[in-house]
């Protein structure tokens, strides 16, 4: 349906119609067919009216001229037969919150009409337009939203520019990059956490400091169920070298492993290893929707959209001042005191925050800047968050941001990846191994739609819009997934590869790719997950430790062909 110069009032019958013709989601479902009252919205902060189910006449029998129709507005004229929008708005509101209208689409309703935009005089705040009552309800759905206190929804609404449109546009650019309380999988060094869509959590692989959280150290080469997380949903899940992090739906942070939160070298451990889940009590305070772990640091984001992190403060490496062993949250201080931030990745030595503005999305970097992996052009060291710049002049959003060791990526709203930091290996994809100070689109990616991009150790994986993998980098351990057998390009399993590369051993799964994890350590050989939008976990890589999840045979350490590990994610 196109939105005309002037707006209208339509019959019941008239409007049910519309939406049949517009086909949105549930609305020729529900709209006229069932009582709307909370339950339908979900929250009871929204009450739609009921409304009794009218007959539908049919469309030979509405006596409307088409001229008298161009001359009706959403308010009535009290003629016979006309369901004035603004005599009960809980009609619209209703449709507009269960079709699951994107915030932009909102805001372009109420530049159309002055029915959308004006105060709808509706509970909760009669002060509320429609489209911002639609927003409001839509953020209530969230699970990070609904524990909130009003005091805190304000303070977020202040920090996100005022509008539960811009509220609604930063809880869903959270959940599109970091698939929060959708099943993910981590391949972290020498060992693996599998998260299911329903919150539970499996662990195997490496387990000398307890990282695999079953109250001992035994290595594990089967996906075992973490027992003691049982009753607790888990949203988000972490691994670093020799311990693991998991954020619950509670916001919650639990870790186990080593008792440190940043190595100065491999190897090295606090006095204890933590063998079960523990709750970090230095971050019982605040809400936590996403953690990232680095080589010396830990950062966790808050569902505010605040950024903190843990050890490497000395020197004021991450803009505060403490010590190596400091078990403490600190706030990153700087230029994202005041900005929301939707996701971090920590890489070996940095911090990237992709953060949620107004007039659009933007990438922060912080930390060491050893081979131009901040993007700024230089390879000096940033002590607090900095802008990167040139995305603006590449005329790109980011929407998703990835950190490997040495060398990051992004991918923007309209589908290309950028890529900078050393290039070793050909990790950049742009056909060599020259590093880059600044983000540089990679050209031969065409005109192919990136949703989802992956860093690790010299290695990169790009998942498109029709769910095929390209991968590029360090073919060390085979975790590019360039089998010889399978790939007709002839990439050899462990030849380097320096342009992206169709990875056709997941190509001939026939199922369609959400998401990529692979190892992000120099320390371990890398491993890779490819999760599968029906639910389905695939692994290769090096497995020596059991990582991979499957059984390998005698002798062998490592896989170049994707085998599915036996476990429902979905």
């Amino acid at each position: 349906m196109k939105w005309r110069s002037q707006c209208f009032c339509f019959s019941v019958s008239e409007l049910y119609i519309h939406f049949l013709l517009w086909n949105w989601g549930t609305a020729q479902k529900t709209l006229l067919q069932c009582p709307m009252d909370a339950t339908a919205s979900g929250t009871s902060s929204i009450s739609f009216h009921n409304i009794a189910d009218p007959p539908i006449p049919p469309m030979v029998d509405l006596p409307v001229a088409a001229f008298e129709r161009q001359t009706r507005h959403c308010f009535g004229d009290l003629k016979p037969g006309e369901f004035p929008l603004a005599a009960n708005p809980s009609i619209v509101l209703h449709v507009l919150t269960a079709c699951h209208l994107d915030p932009q689409d909102l805001a372009k309703l109420e530049v159309t009409c002055i029915f959308f935009r004006q105060p709808a005089d509706f509970a909760p705040d009669p002060e509320l337009s429609i489209t911002e009552l639609a927003a409001l309800d839509m953020c209530q759905k969230r699970a990070i939203f609904r524990p909130m206190k009003d005091l805190q929804r304000q303070e977020l609404k202040r920090r996100c520019g005022g509008s539960w449109k811009l509220v609604l546009s930063f809880l869903l650019a959270g959940e599109a990059c970091c698939r929060r309380e959708k099943p993910q999988a981590i391949a972290g060094p020498g060992h693996s956490i599998v998260v299911t869509s329903s919150g539970a959590v499996y662990s195997f692989g490496s387990n000398s400091s307890g990282q695999l959280g079953h109250g001992n150290t035994k290595e594990e080469s089967r996906p075992q169920l973490i027992r003691s997380l049982q009753g607790i949903r888990i949203i988000q899940a972490a691994a670093g070298a020799g311990r693991s992090m998991l954020i619950s739906d509670a916001g919650q942070v639990y870790t186990f492993g080593k008792d440190s939160f940043g190595e100065v070298e491999y190897g090295s451990q606090g006095s204890k290893l933590i063998t079960t889940p523990l709750i970090v009590e230095s971050l019982k305070g605040i809400f936590a929707v996403q953690v990232a772990i680095g080589n010396f640091f830990t950062a966790v984001l808050s569902r505010e959209g605040r950024v903190y992190t843990i050890s490497w403060g000395n020197e004021g490496k991450l803009g505060h001042h403490t010590e190596p062993n400091d078990l403490d949250a600190h706030p990153l201080l700087g230029a994202l005191e005041n900005v929301p931030v939707v996701q971090i990745a920590a890489g070996y030595c940095y911090l990237l925050a992709l953060a949620f503005q107004p007039d659009g999305m933007s990438v922060y970097s912080v930390g060491c800047g050893l081979g131009g992996k901040l993007g700024h052009g230089t390879r000096t060291d940033e002590k607090y968050p900095r802008l990167i710049e040139h995305f603006q002049q590449l005329r790109l959003q980011p929407m998703v941001v990835a950190a490997g060791a040495w060398h990051a990526a992004v991918v923007g709203r309209d589908g290309r990846v950028c890529t900078w930091g050393w290039g070793r290996y050909g990790c950049l994809g742009h056909g060599n191994e020259d590093c880059e100070s600044v983000p540089k689109v990679i050209d031969s990616l065409g005109n192919l739609k990136a949703v989802h991009v992956a860093t690790g150790d010299y290695t990169t994986f790009i998942v498109t819009d029709t769910g095929n993998v390209y991968s590029f980098g360090c073919g060390e351990s085979a975790s590019l997934g360039h089998n010889p057998d399978a790939d007709p390009q002839g990439n050899n399993m462990h030849a380097n590869v320096l342009s992206p590369a169709l990875v056709t051993s997941l190509k001939e799964v026939n199922e369609r790719f959400v998401q990529i994890s692979l190892t992000n350590s120099i320390y371990w050989n890398a491993h890779t997950f490819a999760l599968t939008e029906s639910g389905k976990l695939y692994a290769f890589g090096a497995g020596d430790k059991g990582q991979l999840g499957v059984e390998l045979s005698a002798n062998q350490t490592e896989r170049g062909c994707p085998e599915q590990v036996e476990l429902d994610l979905s």
